[in-house]
């Protein structure tokens, strides 16, 4: 008998997310309704200039120039205070929430929102990691957690890091203030906070964001001068890159439409790197595990075996690297989950 991995969210809130789904897209195609911060206005030597004022993700000030207070400058401004509503989708979200979606932590969510105003998103970022996997159980109108209190380790809790997987040849337009602003997207400055591949917010030195990219020829940090941003290289990471998809981040504040991986591919990810962990990192290798198996048993539970099939077959077609890895990360999650050991998750049935 499987364990009871998940409970199916009801009807109405499955339907509240899917109009959230719909209402976030649709604002978010409202080029600035997205953006968090403020026109400032000021007099330098009887000549009025504009500058918009924003919090940065380490929650730093930051204020870039725009230009003369002129009328591209004007139209800028009245088109921002028309369509500015940050709590435009907070009774959304907070209804969804309260029919049982699950919520992302309110710092981890102010993150996540700021890198989509700087157009990560846009540019092919992709959400990793357990708020990932958070999203994925409301894209597929499940709350993770159900029936796990005999666990050792809480497989649904994010932790105090966001993780953010971006492409190596990742390319964010650096526009001047103006024109970033006219596309909607906060001006890009150099991110700070930073250590490695890691950036930190000095008022809260737990919570980090991690920037990972597919591993290179060579394990050095992948630079992107013109963003002042350094990439984490990790080995197998191109695999939830692929066919990626796109849910909701919600949270009483709001929401945020984010790329995450497929879910199939994100299991299999995790059965890919669990061996790749060091022994001081068990907690985090039985927390792959059991990802895994969760979304294993969701493909299994509503007839999509065959795609988790297809992305277990992905990978052991890239060659012995990653056979070796797959196999032995299977081997554990059947040690801990032998009803998974069913031919329709592994191979043809």
């Amino acid at each position: 008998m499987l364990p009871h991995y998940h409970d199916e969210l009801s009807l109405g809130a499955q339907t509240a997310y899917a109009e959230l789904v719909e209402q976030t897209r649709a604002l978010e195609l409202q080029t600035l309704s997205g953006l968090k911060g403020a026109f400032h206005r000021r007099l330098i030597r009887g000549h009025a200039y504009v500058y918009f004022g924003w919090r940065d993700i380490d929650g730093r000030l930051r204020m870039a120039y725009v230009g003369p207070d002129d009328a591209r400058v004007n139209a800028l401004v009245q088109q921002f205070d028309a369509v500015k509503a940050p709590r435009k989708l907070a009774p959304q979200a907070q209804a969804a929430i309260a029919l049982g979606l699950a919520a992302t932590q309110p710092k981890h969510f102010r993150i996540v929102q700021q890198l989509s105003s700087y157009g990560f998103f846009r540019a092919g970022g992709v959400l990793v990691g357990t708020h990932a996997f958070i999203a994925i159980g409301n894209m597929l109108g499940v709350r993770w957690g159900a029936g796990q209190r005999t666990l050792d380790v809480d497989f649904a809790h994010a932790g105090n890091n966001v993780s953010i997987a971006l492409p190596a040849d990742l390319r964010l337009s650096v526009h001047d203030a103006l024109t970033s602003l006219e596309m909607g997207l906060l001006p890009i400055q150099q991110l700070s906070g930073q250590a490695g591949a890691q950036y930190r917010n000095p008022s809260d030195p737990e919570l980090r964001v991690d920037f990972v990219t597919p591993l290179t020829r060579t394990s050095e940090l992948v630079q992107l001068g013109e963003l002042g941003l350094a990439l984490e290289p990790l080995r197998f990471m191109e695999f939830v890159l692929e066919a990626t998809t796109q849910a909701v981040l919600a949270a009483r504040s709001g929401s945020c439409l984010v790329n995450i991986p497929d879910p199939a591919r994100y299991a299999v990810h995790k059965l890919i790197v669990h061996g790749e962990r060091p022994v001081s990192e068990r907690v985090k290798s039985i927390k792959d595990l059991e990802q895994a198996a969760a979304l294993a048993h969701w493909h299994l539970e509503n007839g999509m075996a065959e795609q988790f099939r297809l992305a277990w077959a992905d990978a052991l077609s890239r060659g012995p690297g990653w056979q070796r890895r797959a196999l032995t990360g299977q081997r554990a999650l059947l040690a801990r989950h032998s009803g998974l050991d069913t031919v329709g998750l592994w191979q043809p049935a």
